[in-house]
């Protein structure tokens, strides 16, 4: 029942919300008229920030200077490490390099030197030795080299007195920023698990839905059924009060839903109601009762078959429920789910509506449809999700490469074409089976719907460019 259209949605918006949530740490703010210790323990800080990357394997001046570092034999261990990669990808950061404030070439001639001594440091020989590098293992890595290397090296103290912004107090306080900001991180795992668990939550929800939409015909139903007994009971009862017409309240669909082993058993599971929202019910019920649909069904000649009557909700729905905004409202309270995926359930709503219609035996051989097609639909979402995470950095680069060859500005890029891409490039490379077609068509509506007007027609250049890209180096097989 939830449907790839639906799974690809929900991933862009979860993997959104986490990359925007996911750097591990936070950069100081400029101080405020800054006292001079604090205006240079500022510029140091950004300094040594700078000098993590470049020492890291990051080029921090767009080219605009040659690295201290070149020539160097590259520390394979240290290279492009998780820490620098997380450093590497914030905003305030990448506002450094790209606007060249950094000074530091002031330590362009001590910068190899402590770069070679770091595989002497105890930290270095015991981080060499793990299986596996977590993020906290770089923190105390890069803590010890910092501590070590930098703060108590006589070369560095002696380039860092040639800015005539110098102060000592200053320099101890650019170290030390530097050093909570290594040590006062996030750890993403948290994070990366609480995003997991919300995809699942999410499509869980949209199943919940599916069953929810349903209950509300029935409540519904319920509500006239109450409305023309409480009449029958009223003081001065007319006629039409006393002998009404039950069509409604009978009708065969409900009653086939309500007998439906597979919809009461979800019900009753998770106990889904819509008594607090009685209003809603009445007000559709009125809604309902007032509308064509209701009177040409009520004063149709003869006894209403069983397709009729499942066609009558059908209607219902398509024309009075799902298109009205008292749903809308109310299931924004609800659930902060449940209005993006009103229109996909409310498709698949109608076609089980259709199912029952078909059935021979008044709907007692019919089932509602599954929450997924197969294991590999219920696969489809999480790998998805983690591929595209686990690929970030070298999708990104990708798309940037060809964003610069279109003359456009990457870092005023819509954040979400950003993430609409990445997870297009994730499902073009992971998944063979998938047509090129389906899956450009797919982001690019995705696009249409979620970023800004002109984002489907600029997704569709890049990733046709990356497509032509990855089938030129072999990478990408399929038609």
């Amino acid at each position: 029942m939830i449907n790839r259209v639906l799974i690809r949605i929900k991933v862009v918006q979860l993997l959104y919300s986490y990359l925007l949530t996911q750097s591990e740490f936070k950069i100081e703010p400029p101080v405020e008229n800054p006292s001079r210790d604090k205006k240079y323990g500022y510029a140091l800080y950004l300094d040594l920030l700078m000098m993590v990357l470049e020492m890291s394997g990051y080029d921090i001046s767009g080219g605009r200077r040659e690295s201290p570092l070149r020539g160097i034999a590259l520390n394979k261990h240290i290279d492009h490490n998780l820490l620098a990669r997380s450093l590497n990808g914030i905003d305030e950061i990448r506002s450094v390099i790209l606007k060249g404030r950094s000074g530091l070439s002031q330590f362009d001639s001590v910068i190899p030197s402590i770069y070679d001594a770091i595989p002497s440091l105890p930290a270095y020989k015991s981080y060499i030795r793990l299986k596996k590098v977590e993020l906290k293992d770089d923190v105390a890595l890069w803590s010890s080299i910092i501590t070590n290397l930098v703060a108590k090296n006589p070369e560095f103290m002696s380039a860092a007195r040639k800015n005539p912004d110098f102060t000592l107090a200053g320099f101890t306080r650019g170290v030390n920023s530097l050093l909570y900001t290594l040590n006062d991180y996030n750890d993403n795992r948290t994070l990366f698990n609480h995003a997991r668990h919300a995809l699942d939550y999410s499509l869980d929800k949209a199943y919940e839905l599916y069953h929810s939409l349903f209950q509300l015909a029935v409540e519904i139903t319920r509500a006239q059924d109450l409305r023309l007994d409480a009449a029958k009971h009223k003081y001065l009862p007319t006629d039409e009060d006393l002998h009404p017409n039950m069509r409604f309240v009978e009708n065969k669909f409900i009653k086939a839903l309500t007998e439906n082993e597979d919809f009461t058993n979800y019900v009753d599971d998770k106990r889904l109601s819509w008594d607090a929202d009685d209003m809603l019910v009445k007000g559709l019920l009125e809604k309902i009762t007032q509308s064509d649909l209701y009177k040409e069904y009520m004063e149709a000649p003869g006894e209403p078959s069983y397709e009729d009557d499942c066609e009558l909700w059908r209607m219902i729905y398509k024309n009075i429920i799902l298109p009205g905004d008292d749903l809308a409202e109310v299931l924004e309270s609800k659930s902060v789910y449940w209005n993006d995926d009103l229109h996909i359930i409310g498709t698949f709503l109608l076609k089980t509506i259709r199912k029952f219609a078909q059935s021979k035996t008044h709907g007692e051989d019919i089932n509602l449809l599954p929450q997924y097609k197969d294991d590999e639909d219920r696969n489809f979402g999480p790998e998805l999700f983690e591929s595209a995470i686990k690929h970030y950095d070298e999708y990104k680069a990708l798309i940037d490469s060809f964003v610069n060859q279109h003359r456009w500005d990457a870092d005023r890029l819509a954040f979400m074409d950003i993430v609409i891409m990445i997870t297009a490039i994730t499902e073009l490379l992971s998944y063979p089976a998938i047509p090129i077609a389906v899956t450009l068509n797919e982001y690019i509506e995705i696009a249409n719907a979620y970023s800004t007007p002109k984002s489907g027609a600029f997704i569709n250049g890049i990733l046709y460019s990356v497509i032509n890209h990855l089938k030129a180096e072999g990478k990408l097989l399929k038609n």
